[in-house]
């Protein structure tokens, strides 16, 4: 998933053009084979496995340098994406945001859009005094009106709804903020690196973030070519941490054409982690990091080397500790 293209300035959260270009070369060059993210999320719905070498590519906040820089060699590559639009910023208008007209423009030419929420806040955080009832009935608005603006401003067939698609603003969530996208009926969207595949979960489905840091040809021919790592049984599920800092993770792992003795897990900030076998014959596991975080977003990331050689099986359980800036 990226977000800006070419601004130089926004390092954490922009590729090069010539990142970027190199991408959709190695897509082409190495058979991969992109599908709208909505297909992908109908397999997933169905219980179908979803084929090897098939990559989806989305764009959130709709920065102008969607439409000026990213959309011109998507296009001519005839290659599908979903932007992610939080419609409140669109609506004030001006820079750095594309305006509806050009998003018009694109919808026109099959480019799809999301809902990314209206305001882009930390839908998961409740406002001071705010009851449970009151926190779900300003989310249930604030996900409704994005959805009513795309809908008014790009038409019906621009906006994916079998299944509808939602990416939680910073990629934060929690379960409640979970059950109540799935009772909307979305899919949801984080933004914790990782594959996708049966044992993802449907209201937060993992997605690479790509920043110049991240973004290097090599490291996106590792990302492109990993498999999703199947754990179930896992504790915790909500990111969202509390006393519990740091976490302590556990789960199980599933089949995998690998070696499980080597997996290996890291935590943001804090490098490998021990792994503690609970159970080796039934592969359950544990992690935890040393030192609890500190306010803010944080990850534990798990990964096996394949059979096959050069790839990797992957999966990210994100953290949120409450108090964190955007």
């Amino acid at each position: 998933m990226y977000h800006r293209f070419g601004e130089d300035r926004f390092p954490s959260t922009s590729v090069t053009i010539e990142q970027f270009e190199q991408h959709l070369e190695h897509i082409e060059q190495a058979g991969y084979k992109v599908w709208p993210l909505e297909r992908i999320a109908a397999y997933l719905l169905a219980e179908q496995e979803l084929p090897d070498k098939i990559v989806g590519m989305s764009i959130d906040d709709a920065y102008a340098s969607i439409y000026e820089k990213a959309w011109p060699r998507l296009r001519e590559r005839d290659l599908p994406f979903t932007v992610f639009v939080a419609t409140d910023e669109v609506d004030r208008g001006g820079r750095p945001y594309m305006t509806w007209e050009q998003m018009r423009e694109m919808a026109a030419a099959g480019v799809h859009f999301a809902n990314h929420s209206s305001t882009h806040d930390k839908l998961h955080e409740r406002k001071e005094g705010e009851s449970k009832n009151a926190w779900q009935a300003r989310v249930r608005a604030d996900i409704a009106n994005a959805e009513q603006r795309l809908r008014e401003e790009l038409g019906d067939a621009a906006i994916p709804s079998q299944p509808r698609l939602f990416a939680y603003p910073y990629g934060e969530y929690d379960s409640a903020l979970e059950a109540l996208v799935e009772e909307m009926g979305y899919v949801g969207f984080g933004q914790h690196s990782g594959a996708i595949g049966a044992y993802s979960s449907l209201t937060a489905l993992p997605r690479f973030p790509m920043a110049v840091a991240y973004a290097e040809l090599a490291e996106f021919r590792q990302k492109a070519a990993t498999f999703a790592l199947p754990l179930t049984a896992i504790e915790p599920r909500d990111p969202v941490i509390g006393a519990n800092n740091p976490p302590r993770f556990e789960a199980r792992l599933g089949e995998v054409n690998a070696d499980p003795r080597r997996l290996a897990c890291f935590a943001s900030r804090q490098g490998a982690l021990e792994i503690e076998w609970i159970d080796r014959e039934r592969r359950h596991f544990a992690v935890q990091a040393p030192q609890a975080y500190r306010p803010g977003r944080a990850r534990y990331n798990c990964t096996l080397p394949s059979n096959e050689a050069g790839r990797f099986y992957w999966y990210s359980q994100p953290w949120i500790v409450p108090g964190g800036s955007h």
